[in-house]
């Protein structure tokens, strides 16, 4: 993909001219002109003199971007254009101020002008006319810019202001000199000169509204330090950071901002990379951890190793693709730009028929010519032209900020029409690995034995174990002989006791379980879990219950996206017990089990039957769904924004981006759509107005009031598009307001008497909703619950194991 940039445009009429024009050019496959940015992306094989060719023969100008894609030095131009047009306002405003004092200030308030001008219209009539030259002449881009349009054929908004001011001067000026014979005629130069400097206040609020649109790009570029601390020859050197190289030894203390993408050597910190993943809590660094370009070291001190720098780093790479976004083109916007290609010659020919219209009812060429040209200033294409670019540019800019990156223009509006949104299990609503869930001790010593048996295994069942015992500080007790049992588990030595590690299947081959303990069992397999029973030659030690847990945020984005009445599957290639019990805890609406990742593409196809379909998985093994799909969603993809397959990358690890990325997609999407309706609105109704229908009842608009409603209409478009920037994406904060509800109770309980006993209490009180953990103690008598659970009903549980509440 190339971009460009385009000068001279002032409307969609232009950037419809430029985009045809570009089209024709052999070899171009695809070619897209953003009003917003001034810009133009292109693919395809044809020469870039061939491109640059066929713009400047449509009547604009371009100039090829460099590397540079973050928009910095647009930016700054943009800027000075603005202080350009800021002067020529001021100066327009003196001379206007002067004009209106002397044409309506004298005729509508009786203000003095000198004995002079006063027994001499005609001179009055030539200041008005000199004064109304100096606003035409301070402000001749409209006309030239305007004129050259017509020439190539290619009319656009500054045609209809230089034809609406223009008339009027031209009109004034003649009856200037019929004057001179005596006489009184009426002058329009005021509004020669009010059409310029109106538009001139519209166009100036446009470009400051079009500014802010830009905040998030603007932001994020700010994010990079200017300077880097590198170790050179055993010192610590401040560089620039332009002068930063691949494997340079950078420094972090507290507070500093990470100036390239690398890999820690030494030290231990915490980094905020909210930056990145939109993530507000802190992510811990040592020895091997990966840091990231714009990132922040809030403690610790670290030395890394530069493994990208520049334009390499991530932050590069995803101001880049938000740049790329805003300057794509959404599909919503292909009936404005057809409307755009047509507009202005269109507006022409109403103006003429107007005029004619005016003529044939013998209203005389004064009034025909005044409503010809409120036809010409009231009429505006530039709203039609920036009504989706606006509201992509800003909908990318806050996705950005939340860690959600749209690859196009297209893939935020897919976004906002899924109804329907298929999720991976492993490592999209789970955690991707297992861990310990449940522990039911026959022995108190059981965790010691698990942990002392499983940890020379590398089976992952096993480093579950063996991190939850650490976790814990259990005791790590002397073992030897240690095998690994085929299919069934393991064994191993422990203090002289042998003690085997298998499924309760196996286990029962060896020793006896109760009735309780099998229904414990069955259970636990019953909600997907994995139960691991521990015994000796003699007895069972207890079970253990290893599971890949839920995300801790997938029940709230399964809910927030169930609310917006959008239908939830998940599909993964587990068992269905397994799948059944993950689903039941988060809460979808359908599950697929048992698909094998060939056959996923298939199921998203059959699935997109019914509807706009979106696929979230992890990017890796689930790319061929996530390109069957209307829309990919790649979650946890970090500093990997690159994923080919998918269409939104997200940063961030949790499920509730991916609720957020639909959320702001529909925002967007509703956001342009009220832009789209807006400029038809506006053209459609004032229009007609301007050319006089409504003149039976008394309704008319002068030129002067149709060049302030033109400029006011683009403002509109701007300033409803600006609204998203305050579109508040609070999924994660429904979920901070709910764990703020939850409380810890303690319990005086009387009657445990062993681990057993505490299992028991837990499992129970664990079971009722509202219940987060339930902790018992045997020792100190009391059960600790943390969650919104009613009291009265925890005692209740509590006594009906058999136990009594104190």
């Amino acid at each position: 993909m190339r971009r460009f940039k385009i000068t001279g445009m002032s409307c969609a009429a232009c950037a419809a001219r430029v985009e045809k024009a570009t089209s024709s050019v052999d070899g171009i496959r695809s070619c897209s002109v953003n009003l917003l940015t001034n810009s133009m992306t292109v693919e395809g094989d044809a020469p870039t003199e061939a491109i640059e060719l066929a713009v400047k023969r449509a009547g604009y100008g371009i100039i090829a971007e460099g590397k540079n894609k973050s928009g910095t030095k647009d930016t700054a131009e943009a800027g000075g254009e603005i202080k350009q047009s800021l002067t020529r306002l001021i100066a327009s405003a003196v001379f206007l101020a002067a004009l209106m004092y002397f044409s309506m200030g004298r005729n509508m308030l009786s203000l003095p002008v000198g004995a002079f001008f006063e027994e001499n219209g005609a001179a009055l009539a030539i200041l008005q006319m000199l004064l109304a030259l100096a606003v035409m002449v301070i402000n001749q881009k409209f006309f030239i810019n305007g004129f050259k349009g017509a020439l190539h054929l290619s009319p656009n908004m500054d045609t209809l202001v230089a034809l609406g001011s223009g008339a009027s001067f031209i009109y004034s000026t003649v009856c200037v000199f019929l004057m001179t014979e005596g006489g009184s005629h009426a002058l329009y130069f005021d509004s020669a000169a009010m059409i310029l400097v109106l538009i001139s206040v519209g166009k100036l609020l446009e470009a400051y509204s079009k500014g802010k649109t830009t905040n998030a790009l603007k932001a994020l570029e700010k994010l990079t330090p200017e300077l880097a601390t590198v170790i050179r020859d055993g010192k610590e050197v401040s560089i620039n950071i332009s002068e930063l190289r691949t494997h340079d030894v950078f420094v972090l203390r507290s507070g500093d901002r990470i100036p390239a993408d690398g890999i820690v050597l030494r030290g231990e910190g915490s980094v905020d990379e909210s930056t990145l993943t939109g993530e507000s809590l802190p992510v811990d660094k040592e020895k091997g951890s990966r840091v990231s370009a714009a990132t922040v070291n809030l403690t610790g001190y670290l030395e890394c190793e530069a493994t990208s720098v520049g334009g390499d780093t991530a932050i590069s790479k995803i101001i880049a693709l938000v740049s790329d976004t805003a300057a794509s083109k959404a599909p919503i916007a292909k009936l404005a730009d057809k409307v755009a290609g047509v507009f202005v010659p269109a507006i022409i020919a109403i103006s003429l028929i107007t005029f004619g219209i005016w003529m044939a009812l013998g209203e005389g060429f004064e009034t025909a010519l005044v409503h010809a040209i409120s036809v010409l200033v009231i009429s505006c294409p530039c709203a039609l032209g920036l009504a989706t670019p606006v509201a992509i540019m800003v909908g990318s800019g806050v996705g950005a900020r939340y860690g959600i990156l749209y690859k196009s223009a297209e893939a935020l509006e897919r976004a906002g029409r899924v109804s329907t949104v298929v999720f991976d299990k492993t490592g999209t609503l789970t955690k991707g690995e297992p861990s310990v869930t449940d522990v039911y001790p026959c022995d108190e010593r059981l965790l010691s034995y698990a942990y002392s048996v499983e940890q020379k295994s590398s089976h992952p069942l096993a480093r579950a174990i063996v991190s939850y015992a650490e976790k814990n500080g259990t005791e790590l007790l002397e073992s030897d002989g240690f095998s690994t049992l085929v299919g069934s588990g393991v064994t191993a030595s422990v203090d002289g006791v042998k003690i085997t590690g298998a499924s309760p299947a196996f286990a029962k081959k060896h020793v006896a379980f109760s009735e309780e303990e099998d229904r414990l069992c069955a259970k636990l397999s019953g909600e997907g879990k994995t139960p691991l029973a521990f015994f000796t030659d003699e007895r069972l030690l207890g079970v253990i219950a290893v599971a890949d847990t839920v995300r801790d945020d997938a029940r709230e984005a399964i809910a927030h996206l169930k609310k917006m009445k959008i239908h939830t599957v998940m599909l993964t290639g587990d068992n269905p017990i397994t799948a059944g019990a993950v689903a039941k805890s988060v809460g979808v609406d359908e599950v697929i089990a048992q698909a094998m990742p060939d056959e996923k593409a298939a199921r998203i196809a059959s699935i997109s039957e019914h509807g706009k379909v979106a696929m979230v998985g992890d990017g890796i093994n689930d790319a061929p769904a996530l390109t069957a799909a209307y829309l990919g969603i790649a979650v946890g993809a970090g500093t990997d924004i690159a994923i080919d397959s998918a269409d939104v990358v997200l940063t961030g690890i949790g499920v509730t981006d991916a609720a957020r990325a639909i959320t702001l997609g529909r925002a967007t999407l509703r956001n342009i759509k009220q832009n789209l309706f807006w400029a038809f609105f506006y053209n459609a109704v004032c229009i007609p107005v301007a050319a006089g229908a409504l003149s039976f009842i008394g309704i008319t608009l002068t030129p002067m009031i149709g060049a302030a409603a033109m400029s006011l209409s683009s403002v509109c478009v701007v300033m409803n598009a600006l609204r998203l920037n305050s579109f508040k994406l609070d999924i994660k904060k429904q979920i901070i307001e709910k764990e703020n509800k939850d409380m810890t109770q303690v319990i005086k309980v009387k009657g445990m008497m062993c681990p057993h006993c505490e299992a028991t209490v837990r499992t129970a009180l664990e079971a009722l909703e509202g219940v987060k953990s339930a902790v018992a103690d045997h020792k100190s008598g009391t059960v600790t619950v943390e969650g919104d659970a009613e009291l009265e009903l925890i005692k209740k549980t509590i006594v009906a194991k058999g136990y009594e509440v104190l």
